[in-house]
């Protein structure tokens, strides 16, 4: 099957959106589909107000039809609500052409932190949105129990994945060389430092050992002069960011409004137990499993977590496996109608269009 995937949330960028999708298209080309990605690196952007680090195409309309014209696709996948989802979406009606979208983001709580935009008029833009989709590809129960309270409809169950190769066990912690020797437990916080991620409840957290924290965003700059205490690493290559994972004693997640949090999966992976609130998110990655606590209180969270063992994060890791995620991504997709002209070499595990380059960047052929 040849898959066309419109995406607002590329690399350069560096977030879970961005993550699943890389992993999700290898997985794909693994398994003999054709791939093409429409993403902003094709377009002229601007940086997102209050958001650096992700920029948005600027008018798509022309470029993006000529792209999706060549693609000749069987199967259409709208990965995000972004200039690019917006302009697919119409794409594709004009065209009365089946597609399939993806709630990957809860924006309506981003914007409502951010700008004070009312949740209720986020979720109506959303709800529209994702009208007309065939499926709506949502990653936990309990973000579809909450779409389906607000008025979502065609709602699929897709969960996402984990390179457990790349993010190996670590029988017990190690020493991060950029960072030295560092008074244990330690503490590590891995994602976006927004509005949105509730950082600050980590932040001040009153417990012992040392506290880092990876990862770039709109608050970085204000959050690193108030806690000077903390060590900020930025933004790391993905190997790098495996051995910071394997340096740390306890994984918080302090976030309550996420639709899944794969970096509790990545750090589960490593060994590394999660503290997090009993919300949407961990709630489903973490369970009934012996991988991390949930606790209203996060630092009865976080002592409860320091007792977990390593292998027992692990396990519950290896749970999410990208095979099986690829293959209920495709089991939701939408074939076009009307159907496409023939191809004469499907199979190839490559987009006839781009490929991946070694650093993850799609390449024009």
């Amino acid at each position: 099957m040849k898959i066309l995937i419109v995406t607002d949330a590329w690399q350069p960028q560096v977030n879970g959106v961005v993550t699943t999708l890389v992993e999700l298209v290898r997985e794909l080309q693994a398994r003999s589909h054709e791939v093409v990605v429409i993403q902003p690196g094709q377009f002229r952007t601007r940086p997102c107000p209050g958001y650096a680090g992700i920029d948005l195409a600027l008018f798509p309309g022309r470029r993006l039809r000529a792209l999706m014209d060549a693609a000749q696709a069987d199967a259409i996948h709208i990965a995000t609500e972004g200039p690019l989802g917006w302009a697919a979406r119409r794409y594709c009606l004009r065209r009365k052409l089946a597609f399939t979208t993806a709630f990957h983001t809860k924006f309506p709580e981003i914007l409502h932190a951010a700008l004070g935009v009312p949740l209720s008029w986020g979720y109506a833009l959303f709800r529209w949105f994702h009208r007309p989709s065939r499926g709506v590809m949502v990653p936990t129960e309990g973000v579809m129990e909450m779409l389906q309270a607000r008025g979502f409809c065609q709602l699929r169950g897709w969960t996402h994945g984990v390179d457990t190769r790349l993010f190996a066990l670590t029988d017990t912690p190690s020493t991060y060389p950029l960072l030295g020797p560092l008074a244990h437990p330690v503490s590590l916080y891995v994602g976006r430092v927004s509005y949105e991620k509730n950082i600050e409840a980590f932040l001040d957290l009153d417990v012992p050992g040392s506290k880092v924290v990876c990862g770039v965003g709109p608050l970085a700059s204000t959050l690193q002069q108030r806690y000077p205490n903390v060590h900020w690493l930025g933004v790391m290559p993905r190997h790098e960011l495996a051995k910071v994972y394997a340096a740390a004693d306890v994984f918080v997640f302090p976030s309550r409004s996420e639709t899944f949090g794969l970096v509790m999966l990545e750090a589960m992976a490593c060994g590394v137990p999660v503290a997090a609130y009993p919300v949407d998110g961990p709630l489903q990655v973490i369970g009934e499993s012996r991988a991390g606590a949930l606790h209203e209180d996060l630092r009865e969270a976080w002592m409860d977590a320091l007792k977990v063992k390593r292998h027992e994060a692990r396990e519950r890791a290896l749970e999410f496996d990208w095979g099986k995620v690829a293959e209920l991504f495709v089991s939701h997709l939408s074939p076009l109608n009307p159907p496409r002209r023939p191809r004469h070499h499907v199979g190839s595990g490559r987009s006839s269009q781009q490929s991946l380059s070694p650093n993850g960047r799609p390449v024009v052929e």
